[in-house]
């Protein structure tokens, strides 16, 4: 269903449980109602009043002379149901639910909602509001700006938009999804893409269900160039879920959520404080073009911990060139620094333009893609009052850089002092400012990294891959037809059989006992099999294990190669993912992995590998050669279109890839599919049933 206008701007509006008690919500939800009766109809609604606020009350929605575009639900959980059966039943189809504590009666609740075809926030909701629409139904007063709180904890929500008042940056809509019992958060991220009011977006979540509504909706807002700013805790019970592979072990839910911000161009925060911070610089300016800052500060020892800092941001400090040097030279003493950071050596003291000077000539010069101002500036005048008028001269001038299509380079300030009227006047000119260099660095990296492009669709998704059959010589088979490369392998059942596979390959051998998914704790692969020791080593497998589908292969020899991990699962909220890291038998013990939502394209594929700590080894390290990165590349690319393209296949895993400079080979994989992860429990050797528990902790797999 779509997301009313009712939500947005109603045209009239109903309060129940309107009161003139200013300790219960009732009260503020009456009051900011009121405000906008200028623009619509307001009724309040309390069946014991005759009057709130000097308004006429209604002893119900029934009884109204109208019908209300939204009813507000501001009454305690026993009441709650009968008000939406009296408002639905008066022809009411838009509700927002501030109550909390309804238990059982939810249930009831979004049942009679379905059968109505309406829609409600709610229920546990701390409101919402919209500025330009001069709707408030919540608790608390809003500066008006440009920044959309969409947040299911409603005091979360609230803090963010207190923290953002502080500083002068406001909100163009707030929306408490609470507990989301019909509208969602997607629901609301999606009306917020043609709001004209908005630039940023503030998301919190808890849970991400209907993750893959998200993921469309926050990339739908980036291609219209609203930024996303994402905070969140757990995250969702989906990405928690084990798998029955190495992959699900290393993952968790905040690795899938920060591949969904990837691949939609949004960032995640750690915290209300660095949410606020970066939407500040983001209501300012555009995010810079590249991480490359030029530090200017009157003081060395404040400079050099900015260049410090801005190293663990993600930012660096170049040097300037020798030109830009002696642009800086002419203007500043000789015992200034001006290699980067500047150290303005007391120039500001004998002239407070230099701060302007100085910036207009780097920011000009092409070398930085933004510039961090740091230490005294903003303090000048509230020390000395006679240099007020100077300092405020500089800043007009700064923020007419700020303003210069001609550069185009972010600039920040740090001062000494929160509060002066310096720091005023920067923030009067948009020019973002804050009292320490860690939240002004820390800000400016994290809208650095949203200075890219969302990354693009992949044009093709490999289709008509078969969903397997349980065991391994069918995954080989799944590998081989997405053009991932196998060692030549036979499937036996019985000793004459594996004589004959011994036969047709080149020793050294592998023997596998294809149908037990965890293989080294039931000793069910042996390696380096050769024509003496081959048939005894089946023999005693066979006796132990009993009959089933074996499978003995060549065992991969190759010098130079890199044990490797590629992954792919089907996320409950968000769908497809695929995972890349260092495999083998010490994946787990490593936790070395890169997650993305599928597919992935061979751009992103190669990112991921960036990303790894053991990404030097692929490279050759310490006299190894450098493998085949393209045919690694290759392999993460096709198990990502698999995942995303086989309907049925929850996950997939080759465990290990083994990487050469010759080649890329799977010498050992894992495909399930849905029917078998539905089973609670699996055959395993001898017919012992292994449970859930066990099927969870036991993922090694060797080749």
């Amino acid at each position: 269903m779509s997301f009313p206008q009712a939500f947005v701007d109603p045209s009239s509006v109903a309060v129940v449980g309107a009161t003139e008690d200013r300790a219960k919500w009732g009260y503020w939800l009456a009051t900011g109602a009121l405000a906008g009766a200028d623009r619509r109809q307001v009724w309040l609604v309390n069946r014991r009043a005759a009057h709130v606020l000097g308004q006429p009350c209604h002893a119900t929605v029934g009884e109204l002379p109208g019908t209300p575009d939204l009813v507000v639900v501001g009454v305690p959980p026993e009441h709650v149901l009968p008000v939406v059966r009296d408002a639905l039943a008066k022809g009411c189809r838009a509700f927002l639910a501030i109550t909390t504590g309804l238990g059982a009666d939810e249930s009831e609740l979004a049942s009679l909602l379905r059968e109505s075809d309406a829609r409600m926030i709610g229920p546990n909701s701390l409101g919402m509001f919209n500025a330009a629409t001069q709707l408030r139904l919540a608790w608390g007063n809003f500066t008006l700006g440009s920044l959309a709180i969409v947040s299911q904890s409603g005091q979360l929500g609230s803090e963010i938009a207190g923290l953002g008042a502080r500083t002068g940056l406001g909100v163009s809509r707030f929306y408490s999804v609470g507990n989301q019992l019909d509208v969602g958060a997607a629901d609301i991220l999606e009306s917020l893409v043609a709001d004209e009011h908005t630039t940023t977006v503030a998301l919190y979540l808890e849970s991400f269900a209907d993750g893959t509504r998200i993921v469309a909706a926050l990339d739908a807002l980036r291609r219209v160039g609203k930024h996303v700013l994402v905070l969140t805790t757990g995250a969702s019970e989906g990405s928690r879920r084990l798998a029955r592979s190495h992959t699900g072990s290393m993952t968790s839910a905040l690795d899938v959520v920060d591949a969904a911000c990837r691949a939609t161009g949004a960032l995640r925060v750690a915290s209300p404080r660095e949410l606020v911070d970066a939407a500040r610089v983001l209501d300012t300016t555009t995010p810079p073009d590249g991480r490359r800052v030029a530090v200017i500060s009157d003081s060395g020892g404040q400079g050099g911990i900015a260049a410090d800092l801005a190293t663990t941001r993600g930012l660096r400090a170049p040097v300037f060139t020798d030109r830009l040097q002696a642009g800086l030279r002419t203007l500043l003493p000789p015992a200034a620094a001006v290699s980067n950071p500047v150290d303005l050596a007391g120039a500001g003291e004998a002239d407070l333009q230099i701060y302007a000077r100085v910036a207009e000539l780097v920011a000009a010069s092409g070398e930085v893609d933004s510039i961090v101002l740091s230490g005294y500036l903003g303090c000048y005048g509230e020390d000395s009052p006679s240099l007020v008028d100077a300092e405020s001269a500089v800043i007009d001038r700064l923020g007419d850089l700020r303003r210069t299509e001609t550069t185009r380079v972010p600039l920040i300030v740090h001062s000494m002092s929160a509060v002066s009227p310096a720091v005023a006047r920067l923030r009067e000119h948009r020019v973002p400012v804050f009292d320490t260099i860690d939240a002004a660095l820390g800000a400016l990296g994290h809208v650095t990294r949203l200075g890219g492009q969302p990354r693009p669709t992949p044009a093709t998704v490999r289709t008509g891959t078969t969903v397997p059959t349980p065991g391994y010589w069918a995954a080989r088979t799944f590998l081989s037809a997405l053009g991932i490369a196998l060692p030549e392998a036979r499937r036996v059942t019985d000793a004459a059989g594996f004589a004959e596979a011994c036969a047709s390959l080149r020793a050294p051998l592998v023997l596998k006992a294809g149908w037990i998914e965890h293989k080294s704790e039931h000793r069910a692969v042996r390696t380096g099999l050769g024509p003496e020791t081959a048939a005894a080593v089946f023999r005693e497998m066979y006796e132990r294990l009993g009959p089933g589908e074996y499978v003995v292969e060549e065992q991969d020899t190759r010098p130079g190669v890199v044990e490797m991990l590629i992954g792919a699962r089907r996320d409950r909220d968000f769908g497809p993912t695929v995972a890349v890291g260092h495999g083998g038998v010490h994946a787990e013990l490593w936790r070395d992995v890169s997650v993305e939502l599928a597919p992935v394209d061979r751009r992103t594929a190669a990112a991921m590998l960036d990303r790894l700590r053991s990404r030097r080894l692929l490279d050759g390290w310490r006299g190894q050669p450098a493998v085949d990165l393209d045919a690694l590349v290759n392999a993460i690319v096709a198990v990502s279109e698999a995942i995303a393209a086989t309907t049925g296949v929850t996950d997939i895993e080759v465990n290990p890839i083994r990487v050469g400079p010759e080649g890329a080979l799977a010498v050992d994989a894992l495909v399930v599919s849905s029917t078998a992860a539905a089973v609670p429990e699996t055959t395993g050797v001898n017919g012992h049933r292994e449970t859930t528990e066990e099927q969870e902790i036991s993922r090694e797999h060797v080749h």
